[in-house]
């Protein structure tokens, strides 16, 4: 496709979308197709279908809206509602002409919405995943044009560089930095490949852009490997995100079949592919280069670095890799400038972060806010704080790789460096919040437990270090823990974080640190609660009593 053509496409789509009078929005992923939006969007179409509407409104599916828990979500024009049913489709078609359906009504003035600033999710909503037209009309692509008519690949890493933005995956490693050394590298072939292997518990953004935006992600590692000279892509998905995978390779098919991928893209030299790779779901393939052997076909271990995969990485040549969210920013970085990400966040942490809320808040769901807003005005503020009048206790960010924040640190900016000063991470972007009802030495129990459960077991500090970990916590969570458990665990902790091979085992230790570093308390109460050291449980004498008698 040329540029004139795709320019002409997305102009038309465009006059299509203004063509109707109004619009139905119905969320279909997976959280709302959970509680029946595919019965929703059909009854909605039934309904304008029997009032002889078709030609007045359009409805479509389109990605997630954020307040997850309030779902099925759907906007009728300006008006958006929640917890739609089917039976209420008569009513919401009825409203687009006469008063709003008060009993549906969703407030979009609430902090959730009017707090937020949305870069990665600016389509939420908007736009039909499973639409090539829908999402040109919205401007997909037009990053990718203007970096492949205006723009050399040396100029378009000064731009990801100027912007500030760093990988979105966990550990916040400078993007332009690692798209330069990619460029830098040797070899005739290059690849590109975005990570969507997301497994922390709780955490479902890059499976909302893939679901909700998937043409997006496209662009965004297209402009890539334009930038560092690859000629081929692959997007690593876990199996267990089947409508992420459905959408990804229709997105994929369509951009093919309309030259948006393939041999000279819009008429010039460039030529970039894409394919999918399934992932069977281990943890530890978010790591690079255990991500790299599964791709390869073979089994997910990582291998020391270096070599770096920028240098040494798919079938031993130069990788860029990046997860979803850090391409999903790319395409408004180029469209709008370097200096308007640049803008929005702290001076060290540029641009804005999508989380998922979950846990002991009202409002569950995914948030996209300025890097640098507190955790208290995401948590009393946008997830509307703690139901049923209980108190705010931790909050756990970075997944098992993270640690738990107490009360004491809520007025803290969230960033990069100011997590990790307090024993946390900012990961992928799981958020969850645990209020006084729970127990701290469970919760390390829980996240030392996932990680034992997903060790590769390559490398003895993590294989058998988590397990030690794990084995401690039970006992001292069950009263049947001894004197010396603390200072083991510390020890314990300190082993496998400096001596594992990767970041699983390397951040296995970081809940069991930050429970211990806040809530030292908890643990101390369960070992008083233990019995003496040697001293036989309670029921011991009881029980050998039974084996003994005649």
């Amino acid at each position: 496709m040329k540029a004139e053509e795709m320019l002409n496409l997305a102009e038309k789509a465009r006059q299509d979308l203004d063509h109707f009078q109004h619009h139905i929005h119905v969320c279909t992923e997976s959280g709302c197709q959970s509680s029946q939006s595919q019965a929703v969007l059909a009854s909605l179409t039934a309904e304008v279908n029997r009032r002889g509407w078709q030609d007045r409104v359009w409805v479509k599916g389109v990605g997630c809206m954020g307040l997850c828990c309030e779902g099925p979500l759907v906007k009728c024009d300006d008006r958006l509602y929640q917890r739609v049913r089917p039976q209420d489709a008569a009513d919401l078609v009825a409203s687009l002409e006469a008063e709003p359906v008060e009993r549906l009504h969703c407030d979009t003035e609430q902090p959730f919405f009017t707090r937020q600033k949305l870069v990665v999710r600016e389509n939420a909503g908007k736009i039909d995943p499973e639409s090539l037209l829908d999402c040109l009309a919205h401007g997909a692509y037009q990053g990718l044009l203007r970096v492949l008519t205006e723009m050399t690949p040396a100029a378009v890493i000064q731009e990801i560089t100027a912007s500030g933005l760093r990988g979105r995956g966990g550990a916040g490693f400078p993007t332009g930095l690692k798209w330069s050394t990619v460029a830098k590298a040797g070899g005739a072939a290059k690849y590109v490949i975005c990570n969507g292997d997301e497994g922390d518990p709780g955490a479902f953004m890059d499976r909302s852009v893939m679901e909700g935006d998937p043409h997006r992600v496209l662009e965004g590692m297209a402009i890539a490997a334009y930038a560092v000279g690859a000629d081929h892509g692959v997007i690593y998905v876990r199996a267990e995100y089947p409508l992420a995978v459905k959408r990804l390779n229709k997105a994929i098919n369509q951009a093919r079949r309309h030259e948006l991928l393939g041999l000279n893209i819009f008429g010039t030299h460039f030529q970039f592919n894409v394919e999918l790779r399934l992932g069977a779901g281990a943890f530890v393939c978010g790591e690079e280069t255990a991500l790299i052997a599964s791709v390869e076909g073979r089994r997910g271990l990582p291998r020391p670095r270096p070599p770096y995969p920028a240098n040494e990485g798919l079938y031993g040549a130069p990788t860029l890799i990046n997860n979803v969210e850090t391409f999903a920013n790319v395409p408004a970085i180029i469209q709008r400038g370097a200096a308007w990400f640049a803008g929005i966040g702290t001076a060290k942490s540029k641009g804005t972060k999508v989380f998922a809320l979950t846990g002991r808040v009202r409002n569950t769901g995914l948030i996209e806010v300025p890097m640098g807003m507190s955790l208290r005005e995401i948590i009393y503020d946008l997830a509307g704080g703690i139901p049923e009048g209980k108190a705010f206790k931790a909050v756990q960010t970075g997944g098992p790789s993270g640690g738990c924040i107490p009360a004491e640190h809520l007025d803290i900016p969230v960033d990069y460096e100011s997590l990790t000063r307090l024993g946390s991470i900012m990961g992928s972007g799981g958020m969850i919040v645990m209020d006084e009802t729970s127990n701290m030495v469970d919760v390390a129990r829980f996240f030392m437990e996932f990680c034992m459960t997903e060790s590769c077991g390559k490398c003895v500090p993590c294989r058998v270090g988590t397990w030690q970990l794990h084995g401690i916590l039970d006992r001292i969570s069950r009263g049947q823990g001894k004197s010396g458990d603390l200072n083991q665990l510390q020890e314990l902790c300190a082993m496998v974080k400096q001596t594992s091979l990767c970041g699983l085992g390397q951040s296995a230790p970081n809940p069991v640190l930050s429970t211990l570093r806040y809530f030292e308390k908890e643990y101390r109460a369960l070992l008083e609660k233990a019995p003496a050291a040697g001293a036989a449980p309670a029921n011991s004498a009881k029980t050998v009593a039974l084996e003994v008698a005649p």
